[in-house]
């Protein structure tokens, strides 16, 4: 499914052939990304990966990179998170050679002018201003403060204010010469195009790229020994929570079995908390479940917008589901949830961007490749009893965080009752 070439300066460079496709996408990953911050530079991957599309020397404003791709017909952005910056352009099969040309252009020769990170600046510090409006943007946020207090997964991608405006153009260089390096790349590429040809046209123009000394890893606590809570009022319409426990990691070899629990709790409008919370009980509108694996750790977490005086009734109700789903699934919701799961990668297979990220990300983030049949052979061999081992090891009362923002007032009042509720349901 997959043909992979190491180039003598590290860069990876993987193809997967889709000779059906009349698209190609390529992806750059580079391992860059908020938990590679310092606290004072928080922000900064995200800062940096803005950059890179306002100007090379070849094309010096922002307009001329973006308008070589869309004038033959194609998409190009990037997007950056915990553990990995992309880069990534969609084209048309036989306009491959102008996306490589585009991307490579972006990536090694970008010039980080002085008007333009004043310019970004201001840019990021609305993007700060409109997650901080969003409210299902904002929740996610707090989650990932209690899981992961004091610690790089618990800080924002985008940073903070009082970051952003103090990183000055040598740190945004410093930071990039550090983590931006070919042995800390991958190229992958998906669609109508042969490995060989791909990497002809790649290494010419990344052979001069020179590879150096990389530093890996953060550090990652997940020991929690009681319910963590936090309660931020805002003058919105619709409260909003989320409840969280820790997961697993990437290479946990439990991940898939608890990515399948997540399935029959929370994925889809026929999952245990869409049934009961909105179906049966009318509680919210929006309700679900997922889970995220980062290199050390990992979370399972639950989101619903719920009327504010519903805010202890709906925690109630979740609670119960969990109480419920730790007690074990039926033969028949196991089977459901291998066919929805299988369903959705198959699926997700028949577009190149999402094969390129799939074989990229792995490679980038773990360096092991599991193709769709592995995958699928893992969550096939999945059985009740693992689900069950996985609910009661990981959904425990001292492990539980939850986060509610929303129209509260007394919030100390209110959050004395959240915790005693939640320290009541002893059966989880």
């Amino acid at each position: 499914m997959y043909t992979k070439a190491v180039l003598d300066n590290g860069l990876r460079v993987i193809t997967s052939t889709m000779p059906h496709s009349r698209s190609v996408c390529l992806g750059i990953l580079v391992g860059a990304g908020s938990c590679y911050e310092s606290k004072e530079e928080a922000g900064i991957s995200h800062f940096a990966e803005h950059l890179f599309f306002k100007g090379t020397q070849r094309r010096p404003t922002s307009k001329e990179i973006t308008q070589d791709i869309e004038g033959v017909g194609g998409i190009i952005n990037g997007g950056t998170d915990k553990e990995v910056t992309l880069f990534w352009c969609k084209v048309a099969s036989s306009h491959f050679p102008i996306a490589l040309d585009v991307l490579s252009d972006l990536l090694l020769n970008s010039r980080f002018d002085d008007k333009e990170i004043e310019q970004e600046r201001r840019i990021i510090s609305e993007e700060i201003n409109m997650n901080m409006d969003l409210p299902q943007q904002r929740i996610n946020m707090l989650i990932d403060e209690l899981l992961w207090p004091d610690q790089p997964l618990g800080r924002e991608v985008i940073g903070y204010k009082e970051t952003v405006s103090s990183l000055a153009r040598e740190h945004l260089l410093n930071y990039v010469a550090r983590r931006y390096m070919p042995n800390n790349t991958v190229i992958s590429i998906a669609g109508n195009i042969q490995h060989e040809d791909a990497v002809a046209q790649i290494e010419p123009l990344f052979d001069k790229w020179a590879a150096g000394e990389l530093l890996t890893g953060y550090i990652t606590n997940d020991k929690q020994t009681e319910v963590r809570l936090r309660i931020e009022p805002r003058d919105i319409e619709q409260a909003h929570l989320c409840l969280a426990v820790h997961g697993f990691s990437r290479s946990h070899p439990q991940r898939f079995t608890l990515d399948l629990l997540n399935t029959v709790l929370g994925s889809g409008m026929s999952s245990r908390l869409f049934t009961e919370i909105r179906e049966h009980k009318g509680l919210a509108y929006d309700i679900g479940s997922y889970t995220e694996h980062f290199l050390n750790s990992g979370s399972f977490s639950i989101y619903a917008g719920v009327d504010p005086e519903k805010i202890e009734t709906a925690v109630a109700a979740i609670l119960g589901e969990l109480s419920k789903i730790r007690q074990g699934i039926t033969a028949g919701e196991l089977t459901r949830a291998k066919e929805l799961s299988k369903g959705r990668l198959y699926l997700r297979f028949e577009d190149s961007q999402n094969v390129a990220l799939w074989y990229g990300s792995q490679e980038i983030l773990t360096q092991q490749i599991l193709d769709i049949d592995d995958v699928i052979s893992i969550v096939e061999a999945i059985t009740v009893d693992e689900l069950k081992e996985v609910a009661e090891e990981i959904i425990t009362d001292s492990g539980l965080n939850l986060a509610v923002t929303g129209p509260i007032k007394e919030a100390e009042s209110y959050r004395k009752s959240l915790i005693e509720l939640v320290l009541s349901k002893k059966s989880i």
